[in-house]
């Protein structure tokens, strides 16, 4: 019975407090307005460095390791040693490019097809190309993985060039902790602008805060409905970053995707999940609560009856 009882007063409190926060509402959307725009950023921002995350994902085809063989070497083992390296955990496909196929390609590719007829002999080795396993698709990984090349029986020379992903990884990495920060920054102005709005709220109810603790309300009944209004500005404000969010996407999704064909890629920008926009919810409506409390408490305290 006492639960029930402390569930309706709750629920009467927050009904009560929306219907306060609606009474104004070029005030309130305003307020809110200024939320969404502080958390839409660092989204916006997220959901950018998440698509390019996903463009550069296929680190498999970046990391390809090209084995080059000695010439010495038979047909028989070249396909022996395929086979071995097809075994391993951390490869995931092994191509076989013979001498002569490569040195067909080269005169296709090159230009030079009538200069190279003159040769005696063919000056190309046995090739294997190594696709790493996704697990194994990191600078570190390909490197190891290189290490292990290198050292079989056959095998003269072990190419592979990952700077350029490594400075990626790293560009990526920075911009991760920048929209993290952000994040944080604009976390606490949401913070600071709902516990200001509520400083101005108690302020202009001062004379019925007075009148509550005159008949004995405690500082916490005071302040309920104030944190219940942070909650409702909170919520406001995240369901409007979601949707400015979402519209930015819509917007960029067709020169994204015309980008991408220009490429030969399928990529299509993805926006939020409904996972993460609940997340942001919450954590939007956690600031509002935050937000509130910490200025209701502090203000509240110092309103005494006279």
């Amino acid at each position: 019975m006492q639960i029930n009882t402390w569930l309706a007063r709750h629920a009467q409190t927050l009904l009560g407090s929306l219907g306060r926060i609606v009474q104004h509402p070029v005030a309130t959307l305003m307020t809110m307005a200024v939320i969404a725009v502080a958390l839409a950023l660092p989204l916006f921002l997220d959901v950018f460095l998440q698509n390019l995350r996903s463009a550069t994902s296929d680190w498999n085809q970046a990391f390809d390791i090209s084995v080059y063989l000695d010439k010495q070497v038979p047909a028989a083992r070249v396909q022996a040693l395929a086979k071995e390296l097809r075994g391993r955990p951390d490869v995931a496909n092994v191509r076989v490019i013979t001498a002569d196929e490569a040195l067909t390609q080269f005169k296709t590719g090159s230009g030079f097809g009538h200069a190279l007829d003159a040769l005696t002999d063919n000056p190309l080795p046995d090739t294997l190309i190594v696709t790493p396993a996704l697990a194994a698709s990191t600078p570190e990984g390909t490197e190891v993985l290189k290490q292990a090349l290198a050292g079989s029986a056959g095998v003269q020379t072990v190419q592979i060039d990952t700077d350029w992903v490594k400075r990626l990884v790293a560009l990526l990495d920075i911009m991760r902790r920048i929209v993290q920060l952000t994040g944080g920054l604009l976390g606490l102005g949401v913070m600071l602008v709902i516990g200001n709005t509520i400083r101005l709220d108690i302020l202009n109810r001062r004379a019925e805060i007075e009148v509550m603790k005159l008949v004995g309300a405690t500082d916490g009944f005071a302040r309920r409905p104030f944190l219940y209004s942070g909650v409702w500005y909170g919520l406001g404000g995240g369901l409007l970053a979601l949707i400015l969010v979402a519209l930015a996407v819509a917007l960029l999704a067709q020169p994204v995707a015309r980008l991408a064909a220009l490429y030969g890629s399928q990529f299509r920008l993805r926006g939020l999940g409904f996972g993460v926009s609940v997340t942001i919810l919450m954590v939007s409506v956690a600031l509002g609560w935050l937000g509130s409390w910490l200025a209701a408490t502090r203000h509240i305290k110092q309103i005494e009856p006279t």
